[in-house]
């Protein structure tokens, strides 16, 4: 079987199985079985998080865009919301990352979401973009928003593109930055 015959292709190497897509040009996407044993080992330490911390949460997996989403949810007016602030949540999901990393030997791109902190960010990345329209519709040239992690700036990089406008990230590191501009 050659590459050019090839659209989908399974690889098995240690234990892991890729799913490559386009196997002349495009990035190798984890299979969905990888994700979702990236998910459940996420899902089993984010519980025994909660159960240390005595908070209640229902946690739900699920798999898109190559990656696996793990949210953690509550029915009940509890403390969860600590556990919610976008920071915090970023800092879990690093933590979680590594969990799932030291499980599979594999780099993990999970994204975790607690109490609908994703949403609520996404809402906010929105309003960044209309105000960041609105100074480039009133004349500047371009307008730089605040550095933000690598999935938020292709959130904004999608939301851009919807608006018609274009967008690209610059700096190094904590400082990298999404700049937007007219098409």
């Amino acid at each position: 079987m050659s590459n050019s015959d090839t659209s989908l292709a399974e690889e098995t190497t240690n234990d892991t199985s890729v799913e490559v897509v386009d196997t002349d040009s495009a990035e190798a996407v984890p299979s969905t079985s990888v994700l979702e044993e990236e998910g459940e080992i996420a899902a089993d330490y984010i519980e025994e998080l909660l159960d240390i911390t005595d908070l209640d949460g229902d946690i739900e997996i699920d798999t898109r865009g190559g990656r696996a989403y793990v949210s953690v949810n509550s029915s009940e007016d509890t403390n969860l919301r600590l556990l919610a602030k976008p920071e915090t949540v970023n800092a879990l999901q690093d933590l979680t990352r590594i969990a799932v990393q030291t499980k599979t030997g594999s780099f993990s791109r999970l994204i975790l979401d607690v109490g609908g902190s994703r949403e609520a960010r996404a809402s906010e990345l929105i309003l960044l973009v209309e105000k960041a329209v609105e100074r480039i519709e009133a004349g500047a040239e371009s307008a730089a928003l605040p550095a933000m992690s690598s999935y938020e700036r292709k959130l904004v990089h999608d939301i851009v593109a919807e608006r018609g406008f274009v967008s690209e990230s610059e700096g190094e590191g904590r400082d990298r930055h999404t700049v937007i501009s007219r098409a």
